[in-house]
């Protein structure tokens, strides 16, 4: 049973198709329990998405939206003080900080991390507001917007906007407006793995 589980989930083997073979070689597959193990592997596979589709959040709470929606403005911030090789590795985010992944080859100066501070609470100040277009993949990737084109993207997908400071595809949920999100703090700036620096970072 379990063999016949495992055709399906690696192969995508018809289970049909292997309860004809093994009745071919005299053995018998249990219906009631292969059925249990499907519906098993089924959720697993619903829960697995829903994870990814949360994108590191710990939940929806207002909270870990705020800090969510900071994220985009970090992003932008480290792209235009460390260049346009920076993108998001990984994330993690709750409702007291977010923990945020980039490649970068080396450890960021204190003036640096001011500089991404600055514009990122500058963006918060101007009251921004965000909203998002649902659009193909090619045109997102035409009007600049950030993010990582080699994963498996839908055919269409939301780009947020933020002013004319952030254009990143995501699936959500932010503020409407940055004015709301705080003040802006860098905690931590730290190598995560060889040539990815990790920063940590909460608003007061």
């Amino acid at each position: 049973m379990k063999a016949a589980v495992g055709l399906y989930q690696s192969h995508g083997f018809p289970i049909e198709m292997t309860i004809e073979l093994a009745k071919e070689k005299g053995k018998i597959v249990e219906l009631e329990g292969l059925k249990e193990e499907m519906e098993k592997h089924q959720n697993l596979s619903r829960t697995a998405s829903a994870g990814k589709f949360k994108g590191g959040l710990a939940d929806h709470s207002e909270a870990v939206i705020k800090l969510h929606t900071a994220t985009h403005l970090l992003l932008a911030a480290l792209r235009k003080v460390l260049g346009e090789h920076v993108y998001q590795k990984g994330s993690n985010i709750t409702g007291e900080r977010l923990r945020f992944d980039f490649p970068h080859p080396q450890k960021l100066t204190d003036e640096q991390i001011k500089e991404i501070e600055d514009l990122v609470n500058k963006a918060i100040q101007d009251k921004l507001p965000v909203r998002f277009e649902e659009m193909p993949i090619e045109k997102a990737r035409e009007i600049g917007a950030s993010g990582v084109f080699d994963s498996k993207y839908e055919q269409n997908v939301k780009v947020y906007f933020m002013g004319d400071f952030s254009t990143e595809i995501c699936g959500g949920p932010h503020v409407e407006n940055t004015g709301v999100l705080g003040h802006f703090k860098i905690t931590k700036e730290e190598s995560s793995a060889a040539g990815i620096r990790r920063i940590k970072a909460s608003l007061e």
